[in-house]
């Protein structure tokens, strides 16, 4: 697993959105990715997975890409394939990117199940100020007082970092794309960050991006499995 940077802005916001649950992190990330002007300055390889990239509309889609926003002074971490059981590791490359770009704090996008995913509730944790945190979240955002944190997220989390971790989490329905919740978490996150989006196309372009990740993800998925159907087998 390596970290490539083409440039090192400095003070910057990291905001990541690996696939987890609703894959809440991914549609926000690519939504603000499109709403904000960004350009791409590095990769995150990983040889535990298979060696494959994604093309949509002719463009590369690589499993793990960062981006700069250099208005709001922004880093995103954009990911659609993560592999399995690499949340440590990659939770220790999000920390050198930190310790590279002087970063002043991780904001993770994670989704959250629920028994009553319709009433459409955002929660947070953080390791930093969290009188801060409350005030610029009243009304958008509670206290997540229980729950399992599992992934990058939970792996950033229970890692004492002088870098302060926001986790928002956002409601979804189930494991597949939920559109809904990564639009409510767009809104408690330009709430706590100023990034003035405009909420209205909010919903429909995430319904967009949830369409065609969903096609990557099964795409992806489709094409692993049939690479370790070729691997032979050996048994000694």
């Amino acid at each position: 697993m390596k970290l490539v940077l083409s440039k090192k802005p400095k003070g910057v916001t990291i905001i990541e959105g690996f696939p987890g649950f609703g894959l809440i992190g991914t549609i926000g990330t690519e939504f603000l990715m499109d709403h904000l002007e960004t350009e791409k300055i590095g990769t995150i390889e990983l040889d535990e997975i298979p060696a494959m990239v994604a093309i949509h509309q002719n463009k590369v889609i690589e499993p793990i890409s960062i981006h700069y926003n250099k208005e709001y002074n922004l880093v995103f971490i954009h990911a659609i394939n993560i592999g399995k059981n690499l949340g440590w590791k990659l939770a220790d490359v999000v920390i050198e990117l930190c310790s590279l770009l002087g970063a002043k704090e991780v904001i993770s996008l994670e989704g959250v199940g629920s028994p009553n995913p319709s009433a459409a509730r955002v929660f947070y944790y953080t390791s930093g100020d969290a009188k801060k945190v409350a005030t610029k979240l009243n009304g958008f955002a509670t206290p997540l007082m229980e729950g399992i944190v599992v992934g990058v997220t939970g792996a950033l989390i229970s890692k004492t970092t002088a870098v302060p971790v926001l986790a928002l989490f956002a409601e979804a329905q189930d494991s597949t794309p939920d559109a809904k919740a990564a639009a409510n978490i767009i809104q408690a996150l330009d709430v706590y960050l100023g990034l003035k989006v405009d909420p209205r196309p909010l919903l429909k372009q995430a319904q967009e991006f949830e369409k065609k990740l969903r096609g990557i993800t099964d795409r992806s998925r489709r094409a692993e499995e049939l690479q370790e159907s070729k691997h032979p087998s050996y048994v000694g």
